[in-house]
């Protein structure tokens, strides 16, 4: 009964913030349109010279940027076994999102497909992040999908723009992973080894003729204006004087902290020396790394913006066995902007495949706000996160935290891999899958893993590509908690993982 009127209250909630942010009369358009999709850039005197800017970055184009062509998304694997990965320091958004089995995983987005350079490993496209770039039309890079990220390519008519073998990737047999396995010496699975680049891309783009011309109206956020010279501060943003019931809408954000699933973990660390964020991400032995770009010569990732939008996250009805999830993006919901060492407590809204995502500022009553959200200009991270582990979510100084100790295990559990065949449907339309899927998750309240779960084997292939079993790892010691902070209004949540040991989907 508790769990029941939770989800009630929370429904209503989230129907208050939708009359909230999204007013009676409003249109929103997609950036193919003459009007602007996201919120159009801080209006400037009439003196500055026209707006010009890229269109993930929010800063000036220089004179090598590629006006009128399409951005560019490859979806990259984030299982452990796959890391490091190669080209994400290139990413000019990196998106986060859960995926079967407790997993993550990541999309770079990048500006121009000519300057990716080499990256991977390459895996399947999953529909939670091919709806966060369809109303730009991207060209949209993987190997596989499932069969309901190909329905969204038949409805959405995405043609060649829905790329389905890495641009005619190539493996890597003898890549070597973080604990020193490769698929040569028989201790990787050959799933680890797809890659591509810039010259794969522009050869499949050419041999295909797809057409890569796009004209964007606005950008993908709402950027602070850079011909005006600033940053915004977020100890003065609008809403830095405003609290609601869990406290100051903007507070300290100096340690970031993401909790992604019972066991996928992500972090920040500011660097005021640089105003960037480093990112670093939990392993099997229950250690944190630096996220690295292989292809950098182990640079590792900085942000400046660090993003984190909450909604509710399961399993598609019909679809438990393989365990694809359901990311809620009709409805809204609360999240985070993170910069200069603080956090904000923001709103944001997506609405229908076709509209693009907007954040917002609050209310001083705490509700979302007719205001566009200025994000500073610069490569943004950003989580989609399951509203189950919102109370999750830290963010503190740094003098909270001890950085050396050891946090939870990541592992995974098991499931069948998706792999759309070509041509295959779901026998409906993605309108009525979602219909079925909007409000059926289950709340999920268990945050640690289960005590009967083991550490993960080695990532398993499909049959004819498994690979041997990887050891076990120790159960690390638990690191004292960061100061928390507050949860976030719940949503409808989902139903518990079917978790894979390290891998076998599409």
């Amino acid at each position: 009964m508790k769990r029941l009127l939770l989800v009630i209250a929370a429904l209503l909630s989230l129907t208050v913030l939708m009359t909230a942010c999204k007013k009676d009369g409003d249109t929103i358009s997609t950036p193919a349109a003459s009007e602007s999709t996201a919120a159009q850039a801080t209006p400037a005197p009439t003196e500055l010279p026209p707006y010009e800017a890229n269109v993930l970055t929010g800063e000036p184009k220089g004179a090598d940027y590629p006006e009128g062509q399409r951005i560019t998304a490859v979806m990259v694997n984030n299982i452990v076994a796959a890391r490091p990965q190669r080209g994400l320091s290139k990413a000019d958004i990196l998106f986060e999102i859960k995926v079967e089995g407790g997993i993550t995983r990541f999309m770079p987005v990048f500006t121009d497909y000519k300057t990716i350079g080499e990256v991977g490993p390459v895996r399947s496209g999953r529909d939670q992040f091919f709806r966060l770039i369809l109303p730009w039309q991207a060209l949209y890079v993987h190997e596989g999908q499932s069969v309901v990220m190909q329905q969204y390519a038949i409805d959405f008519d995405y043609g060649k723009l829905n790329n389905n073998d890495g641009a005619n990737g190539y493996r890597d047999y003898g890549r070597v992973n973080w604990a020193g396995k490769s698929y040569n010496n028989g201790t990787l699975a050959l799933e680890h080894t797809m890659y591509t680049n810039a010259d794969n891309i522009a050869n499949y783009i050419s041999n295909q003729n797809v057409d890569m011309n796009r004209t964007y109206n606005s950008t993908f956020f709402n950027f602070v204006d850079y011909r005006l010279g600033t940053t915004r501060d977020l100890s003065n943003s609008i809403d830095s004087a405003y609290s609601d019931k869990y406290g100051p809408v903007v507070s300290d954000g100096q340690y970031v902290e993401i909790v992604h699933s019972q066991s996928y973990k992500t972090r920040f660390i500011y660097d005021e020396a640089t105003n960037q964020y480093k990112m670093q991400q939990n392993y099997s032995d229950g250690q944190w790394r630096d996220t690295v770009d292989e292809a950098a010569d182990n640079k590792v990732l900085t942000f400046p913006n660090v993003i984190v939008l909450y909604t509710d996250i399961h399993t598609y009805p019909g679809h438990e066995a393989k365990d694809l999830q359901y990311a809620e993006y009709a409805w809204g919901g609360i999240g985070y902007y993170c910069y200069g060492g603080k956090c904000e407590k923001i709103y944001w809204q997506k609405g229908t495949p076709l509209e693009a995502l907007r954040l917002y500022y609050l209310n001083e009553d705490g509700t979302c706000s007719d205001t566009p959200l200025e994000i500073n200009t610069g490569k943004s991270y950003v989580a989609v996160t399951d509203i189950d582990f919102a109370e999750n979510f830290t963010h503190t100084t740094l003098d909270n935290v001890d950085l050396t100790t050891a946090t939870t295990q990541t592992y995974e559990k098991s499931y069948v891999e998706d792999t759309a065949k070509a041509g295959e449907t779901l026998g409906s339309s993605t309108d009525d899958l979602t219909a079925a899927a909007t409000g059926s998750g289950e709340a999920e309240t268990v945050t640690e893993a289960p005590a009967q779960e083991q550490a993960p084997a080695e990532e398993q292939a499909p049959a004819e590509e498994q690979a041997p079993a990887e050891e076990q790892a120790p159960a690390p010691e638990q690191a004292p908690a960061p100061e928390q902070a507050p949860a976030p209004e719940q949503a409808p949540d989902q139903q518990e993982n079917t978790e894979n040991a390290e891998g076998s989907q599409g």
